[in-house]
């Protein structure tokens, strides 16, 4: 088993056709293009993708390799996933062959063996450059063909960087770097993600709500801290992607997750000081600026230097713990602390903070004026209601939702009922150690 460590970039034509340039300025070896092909098999009721795996045989020059990539994680386009990788003299998938362990417990192996067919593939030519940056050794593949499933497919134009050797550190600076020229983005799909799409006829993907958080039990505060940021990120790249698929609506999602990263910088303001993440905040401020531009277009914004900047800002500033030189000892220790004691305090202020935002509100002036605290407040909520389960949390949320859509569509009747119905509403969490 080995663990690939990659970033993945969007690249429009323009930058395909001046990358060699680019990295002519490195020291590197170049491989020239060579055509690859490669073939995902699933099952009919898409069992591996249920279990967060992806299995392919890929062919180039007469020579095959089966890969099955196991549950990993991915931060703005950056990919960590353990993968198994078998060669073969023909390409005919035999499961049977990868280790036994990294099935879960239970399966026959024989019969799921069985139950795998093709569901799609990927075409294209793929042109490498091995780089050294600093004290790493990185590849960089520019991948430029298509994916199809059936009569479906789409074009495929992708930079690969992926660590041979070294520090992810140095994989982050060089792809800045090559961001910095233009033309590029932070890919969040993976060419599989895009196949599975194709597969299931490549319906307009919706605008998601914000889902609430999810984090691991006994999380510590500093954990709770990234997942929140790193759930943000995810919600703006995939909005960011249906945007550019032609949704419109997505934009506004984009904003949103713009939104929820900056509530959950304030949400940890206490434990990790603003100068910590100063430049980072005017990046994502500059972005949100170009955003209110109703007129700009998903390319223009999403290819732009301002938001590829702001993604890779905060894809460096997560990957690389980089608040941590301005933690103190006193801190230190309350970032090591339980998120979900934190995460109980800070839900008692938010509540605090609605109720005396509405109480006493009689006007539907003031309630306008007050709709923005609101949307941030209930976003907090989403990042902070991990431990508890779901179904409490979303009842209590709806309670200020529905105050929130009649605000929204400016209802002129019964806005103080609903607000005073939403603040009589009993906590769903630990409040002075009390469940009530």
């Amino acid at each position: 088993m080995t663990t690939e460590i990659e970033l993945k970039f969007i690249a429009t034509p323009q930058a395909a056709a001046t990358l060699a340039e680019t990295l002519a300025a490195w020291p590197h070896q170049h491989e020239a293009a060579r055509e690859l092909t490669n073939i995902y098999y699933e099952t009919d009721d898409n069992q591996l993708r249920r279990w967060d795996m992806g299995l392919r045989i890929r062919g180039v020059d007469k020579r095959y390799e089966m890969t099955l990539k196991t549950a990993g994680q991915t931060l703005g386009g950056l990919h960590q996933r353990p993968e198994y990788n078998v060669e073969m003299t023909a390409p005919q998938l035999d499961i049977a062959r990868l280790p036994a362990e990294i099935w879960p417990q239970g399966t026959d192996i024989a019969r799921l063996q069985q139950r795998l067919q093709p569901l799609f593939s990927t075409h294209f030519r793929r042109e490498t450059w091995t780089v050294q940056a600093g004290d790493s050794i990185i590849e960089i593949a520019f991948d430029q063909g298509s994916v199809a499933a059936g009569e479906l497919s789409e074009p495929l134009r992708e930079v690969e960087l992926e660590l041979k050797q070294g520090t992810p550190a140095d994989l982050l600076r060089l792809a800045q770097t090559l961001a910095a020229g233009g033309g590029l983005r932070p890919g969040s799909l993976s060419k599989a993600a895009r196949g599975y799409q194709l597969a299931q006829g490549d319906a307009l993907r919706p605008v998601r709500a914000l889902p609430l958080l999810k984090v691991t039990p006994k999380a510590t505060v500093e954990q709770g801290m990234v997942a929140a940021l790193s759930a943000a990120l995810d919600h703006w790249q995939y909005h960011e992607e249906v945007w550019l698929r032609g949704n419109p609506a997505a934009r506004q999602a984009v904003l949103e997750a713009l939104e929820t990263l900056r509530q959950a910088f304030s949400l940890f303001g206490a434990l990790v000081p603003r100068k910590a993440n100063s430049d980072l905040r005017q990046k994502l401020t500059r972005l949100e600026e170009l955003l209110q531009d109703e007129a700009i277009s998903a390319e223009t914004l999403c290819f732009s230097a301002t938001s590829v900047e702001a993604q890779m800002a905060l894809t460096c500033w997560l990957a690389e713990a980089q608040w941590q030189p301005w933690i103190d000892s006193k801190n230190q220790i309350k970032l090591q602390g339980s998120y979900k004691r934190f995460c109980d305090i800070m839900l008692s202020r938010v509540a605090a903070d609605l109720r005396e935002t509405f109480t006493d509100v009689k006007l539907i002036g003031e309630f306008q004026d007050k709709a923005t605290r609101l949307q941030r407040q209930l976003l907090a909520v989403c990042l902070l209601a991990a431990a508890y389960p779901a179904e409490e949390v979303c009842q209590w949320m709806a309670g200020w939702q529905e105050l929130q859509l009649a605000i929204r569509e400016k209802q002129q009747h019964g806005l103080i009922q609903l607000a005073t119905m939403a603040i009589r509403q009993p906590p769903f969490w630990l409040s002075s150690g009390v469940r009530r």
